[in-house]
């Protein structure tokens, strides 16, 4: 962990609430958002977000899978989004929100025309601002957890459930009865 941190704090609300509250408490607010309001459907969602981490590198992102009515994506589903190329278990819609994700956070300059009509045609312009939005969310809060060690770090409140239970600072949410510690 790069941050020094007093003793028995929890990594994540210390740096995302306490160090700096104006800006952790409005990127918390953002960064949930992103799994409050969607309108995506969830595996183009998980797609582009497990995309974002592994990118990222953000071991907690990683691990974390977004429930939805208590429904998450299929086991091996995060091995697939690795080979989003070559798999079978994509459609169209979800292999080119993982596709968007590493071009975003990787080659963002070389979004192509030929990219954007084979995106154009499968989502709407206003789905298209909604998960670039989304990515913008996963690459920078993701990344911070990860570059500052928070990810390898952070012991989730007992109890805290899957979905849209109590929100944490930050852009993780874990698996239901999962505790992911370093």
């Amino acid at each position: 962990m790069i941050i020094d941190l007093p003793e028995g704090v929890d990594p994540l609300m210390h740096v995302w609430g306490g160090m700096v509250p104006h800006i952790g408490v409005a990127a918390s607010r953002y960064s949930m958002s992103v799994y409050e309001h969607t309108t995506l459907g969830l595996r183009e969602f998980e797609a582009a977000r497990l995309r974002i981490a592994q990118v990222n590198g953000c071991l907690f992102c990683q691990d974390w899978r977004t429930e939805r009515d208590g429904v998450t994506v299929e086991d091996g589903f995060a091995e697939s989004v690795t080979h989003w190329r070559t798999t079978r278990a994509f459609d169209e819609r979800t292999r080119l929100a993982a596709e968007y994700a590493e071009r975003y956070a990787l080659d963002h300059e070389g979004l192509d025309p030929g990219f954007w009509c084979r995106m154009k045609a499968e989502y709407t312009d206003r789905e298209i601002v909604e998960l670039t939005m989304c990515l913008g969310a996963w690459l920078a809060f993701g990344r911070l957890n990860h570059v500052l060690g928070l990810d390898a770090e952070c012991v989730l409140p007992e109890g805290l459930e899957s979905g849209l239970g109590t929100p944490l600072p930050g852009e993780t949410r874990p698996r239901s009865g999962e505790v992911v510690s370093g």
